[in-house]
């Protein structure tokens, strides 16, 4: 039986929507491994707005004729901003078995779509039997499918999903069947920016390929949001290190998204630096003279490019440089 979760719009701006949860049926002969594809949601996950406009979308979708050509949503963003945390807790709320598939440069169109394959008849003999790809897998249903580094992949590749995220939304596998887009798969993606970070194996999107997808950009948080991040992890994190560890990490990606190449850091501070690396390093330092300053050189500068060290410095020294005394964890209880 169906629940009902509710969205609400982190800005205060729209109203809250409300969308019952889609039910894995026990009929289907794949169930128990379906069912365990179903994502727990993530009790420290903060919506910064993306699930809430995930659920416009769903809510259209759902109160629409059947005339209405589903909308795939990519969100496109700089690593550690958080884009496939966002697709997965949205198949967590709305309970849909959930596959994130790569498109590396690797992938090739028959891993995704399937092939022919040759087995044993136990007769000593052969016999030919199609095995479904990953997407096909997945298509089979129900399913949330997450189609992460979409412009990693290769041309055949895409080629071979226009079908599906158009009108005709099928795809037509070599062996004759045709798989149809069932009413209760979602189909998203994620993608880096294009422009000239070292994000090795990216491209510009197939343009073609680009208009059957809405295409949202996601950005760091701010200041603002990473406290509430933190705190809501961290909860016994004392205030004067939420403090710095939010400051410094958006003064960094402030300066890593401005426009000025000769100007601007080229490494980021993503969520994985700000809200798991830092805070382990601040547990493992704690007794330390300058806990902050010891998790910043071990779990922090590491990550970051020899030229942009300096940078990095700056902004230390300028929004800490020295490191609060007091032991990390017992701010709050």
């Amino acid at each position: 039986m169906s629940k009902t979760v509710i969205f609400k719009d982190p800005t205060g701006e729209g109203s809250p929507i409300e969308l019952a949860t889609f039910t894995v049926p026990k009929s289907i002969p794949d169930y128990e491994h379906r069912i365990k594809k179903v994502p727990e949601p993530d009790p420290h996950y903060v919506d910064l707005g993306m699930l809430y406009r995930f659920a416009q979308v769903e809510k259209v979708r759902r109160e629409s004729s059947d005339s209405f050509v589903p909308l795939h949503v990519a969100v496109r963003g700089h690593m550690g901003t958080g884009k496939d945390h966002d697709i997965e807790q949205f198949a967590a709320l709305i309970e849909l078995p959930y596959y994130r598939i790569p498109l590396t440069g690797e992938v090739r169109d028959i891993t995704l779509i399937g092939s022919t394959k040759l087995h044993g008849d136990g007769k000593g003999g052969t016999e030919s039997r199609w095995e479904d790809g990953d997407i096909t897998r997945a298509l089979r249903g129900p399913a949330l499918v997450n189609l992460s580094e979409l412009n990693a992949a290769g041309a055949e590749t895409l080629f071979a999903l226009h079908g599906l995220l158009d009108r005709y939304q099928a795809i037509d596998l070599p062996n004759g069947e045709n798989v149809e887009l069932r009413d209760d798969v979602r189909l998203f993606g994620t993608m880096n920016p294009t422009d000239l970070r070292d994000y090795a194996g990216t491209q510009t999107l197939n343009k073609a390929f680009a208009d059957r997808w809405v295409i949202w950009h996601k950005r760091f948080p701010n200041a603002e949001q990473l406290r509430t991040m933190i705190t809501m992890r961290y909860p016994t994190l004392a205030d004067p290190f939420v403090e710095a560890i939010a400051r410094l990490a958006s003064e960094i990606n402030e300066s890593f998204e401005q426009t000025d190449a000769g100007t601007r850091v080229e490494t980021p501070m993503s969520l994985r630096g700000t809200l798991d690396r830092l805070p382990t390093g601040l547990q493992m330092f704690s007794d330390s003279d300058d806990p902050l300053r010891r998790a910043w050189e071990e779990f922090v500068l590491p990550h970051v490019d020899e030229y942009d060290q300096d940078h990095y410095e700056t902004v230390w020294n300028a929004v800490v440089r020295k490191g609060p005394s007091e032991k990390p964890y017992t701010g709050r209880a």
